[in-house]
């Protein structure tokens, strides 16, 4: 499938391993170095080494349901007497987890999948998200690496409800040199794209970058309007949006995955935003969101620069959980 972020395969980019390693040191210390406790002293893998492990996985935040899920393909692998020596223990692991971060939505619920605008039309991307996880930051961010990709991005001010939202991204895109369409405070949301969608068509922006109200998941009619903006983007161009990308914090853990979900079903999520990897030992949730949204990681935020978002690459953050 083609990407509006490039292909995960490409050649890596200098420095930018180094950059994530640093973000998830504090979960390799709670994850790669408790399993090297575990199995210390240990030649094979028995029950009380899979008991630990799972603790262990359930102490880094990938949470009940998504450890007891490579638990229970660990044994199978120890009935069939493919993982008998405890040496065999953090490759086997490493491999499961690769495997949910590629393939996140495997044998769940299909969710939304990413589309493709049509030739000489912009690609339109929402960007969802309670308050306070760091959307607005996420969308400079997420402007800048279209940026560094030779790409012309336009802003869309539709988070009308906060006072403060227009404000804080009309600085960031005086500072990238970029294009922003805004309304007045209290405006329709579905007006603001409407103006930005035109604007981008006539003005020749490839992208558009949508910022919607930080709705909590209990207010209905917020996530009705985000509907109706769904509507409103596909009339104007075919296919839109063509990606939806829920902001999550991840040093609130298992906390935002309720919320996340509301995302996932009434704005159709196609893949997700990890800010502040770098502030939480609890990393692993990275793994759990993946595998209980069904949707895949498509950046993590690993600090405060401009250029502090990564593409997230699966093979990439397993070997920075696990690299000796």
């Amino acid at each position: 499938m083609i990407s509006l972020f490039g292909s995960k395969e490409k050649e890596k980019k200098p420095g930018l391993f180094d950059r994530l390693k640093q973000a998830v040191a504090s979960t390799k210390a709670q994850l790669a170095e408790r399993i090297e406790g575990i199995v210390e002293g240990k030649a094979a893998v028995d029950e009380s080494v899979l008991d630990d492990l799972e603790a262990t996985l359930i102490t880094a935040d990938l949470g009940v349901k998504t450890a007891q899920e490579i638990l229970a393909k660990l044994k199978q692998q120890v009935r069939q007497r493919q993982l008998t020596e405890t040496s065999q223990l953090r490759p086997a692991l490493e491999k499961e987890i690769q495997a949910i971060l590629e393939n996140p939505g495997e044998g769940l619920r299909v969710a939304p999948v990413p589309r493709v605008p049509p030739a000489g039309m912009p690609a339109v991307i929402f960007v969802v998200g309670v308050n306070g996880v760091g959307k607005t930051t996420s969308i400079a961010k997420l402007a800048n690496f279209f940026l560094a990709d030779h790409r012309k991005p336009l802003l869309c001010a539709a988070d009308t409800f906060r006072a403060a939202a227009n404000e804080q991204l009309e600085v960031w895109a005086g500072r990238l040199g970029i294009e922003m369409i805004k309304q007045k405070s209290g405006a329709d949301p579905a007006a603001v794209l409407f103006d930005a969608l035109a604007a981008a068509k006539n003005r020749h922006h490839d992208i558009v970058i949508v910022d919607t109200a930080g709705r909590l998941h209990t207010k209905y009619n917020l996530m009705a309007e985000l509907e109706k903006m769904c509507r409103i983007a596909g009339r104007e161009v075919p296919n839109a949006p063509h990606e939806v990308l829920l902001v999550i914090d991840a040093t609130t853990g298992q906390n935002g995955l309720q919320q996340a979900r509301q995302f996932v079903e009434h704005g159709g999520a196609t893949g997700i935003i990890l800010t502040k990897l770098d502030g939480t030992a609890k990393g692993g949730v990275v793994i759990a969101i993946a595998r209980e949204l069904g949707l895949p990681i498509q950046f993590v935020g690993v600090g405060e620069k401009i250029d502090d978002l990564l593409p997230f690459n699966p093979q990439e953050f397993v070997e920075s959980l696990f690299e000796a």
